[in-house]
């Protein structure tokens, strides 16, 4: 059975996340997903919360959307983002991606490299990391806008890793037709869904088609991303003009 997945999400329980995952949960399960894959920043978070966390996204789920608790491990530099799942205790705060990638896959974890683009991660790469990855992005709605990365794919050659695509929801604007499809046989839950993504049996979808196909049209959307961008920051610098400075 394939079924879809929303994956890199963050709720309120975030510290830059607005939306509560109840929210969330509705707004996914319109659109067709299965699966809500939330990755909250670790910032803020203890081996407490994250216990109640995972209960909040037990509680938020139904029987249309199973809501998967995950972690979105960051190192003291804040450079190196990770996207972990598994029903494992809370690893800390600013630990080396090293460090922490051995912790996970000694958990029964799943790991895939966040946004490769950002603070050029790509550059730093450790290959030692390579076979405690299952997966790296290679498109993220926040980072790469409407085209994908330009640089994910040469960690995908040097890895072999699977090719994800997330959105790194924060808020609306992050909206986009960026899907993890996943096999899965029988009914949804936490252990089926990491023992799919540890068996690697899942695959991106972009506008409900292959990434693969969708690539192909990259020439296109890389010129439609920066005619966004362009347009984005003529309607920042028009609003600050329009907007007063507050007198002290």
């Amino acid at each position: 059975m394939e079924l879809l997945a929303t994956c890199h999400v963050h709720s309120d329980w975030s510290y830059d996340g607005s939306w509560t995952l109840e929210a969330l949960r509705r707004k996914f399960q319109g659109r067709g997903s299965r699966v809500l894959m939330m990755t909250e920043h670790d910032r803020g978070f203890t081996v407490e919360r994250w216990n109640q966390y995972r209960e909040a996204c037990s509680k938020a789920s139904s029987g249309e959307i199973l809501v998967l608790p995950g972690i979105e491990y960051s190192d003291a530099e804040n450079r190196v983002h990770v996207l972990v799942w598994g029903p494992i205790p809370f690893l800390g705060e600013n630990l080396p991606t090293g460090e922490m990638l051995d912790k996970v896959h000694a958990a029964g974890g799943v790991a895939v490299l966040a946004h490769p683009s950002r603070k050029d991660v790509w550059k730093a790469f450790d290959p030692a990391w390579k076979n405690r990855l299952i997966g790296i992005e290679v498109w993220n709605r926040k980072y790469d806008g409407w085209s994908p990365s330009q640089t994910a794919p040469v960690l995908l050659q040097q890895t072999g890793a699977v090719p994800f695509v997330g959105l790194d929801f924060h808020t609306h604007r992050q909206s986009f037709p960026l899907n993890m499809v996943l096999e899965i046989e029988g009914g949804v839950s936490e252990e089926k869904i990491i023992a799919c993504l540890r068996a690697r049996r899942c695959k991106p979808r972009a506008f409900r088609y292959s990434v693969e196909d969708v690539g192909k049209l990259t020439p296109v959307l890389r010129v439609a991303e920066n005619g966004r961008r362009a347009l984005a920051s003529i309607v920042r610098k028009s609003f600050r003009r329009r907007t007063p400075l507050k007198k002290s």
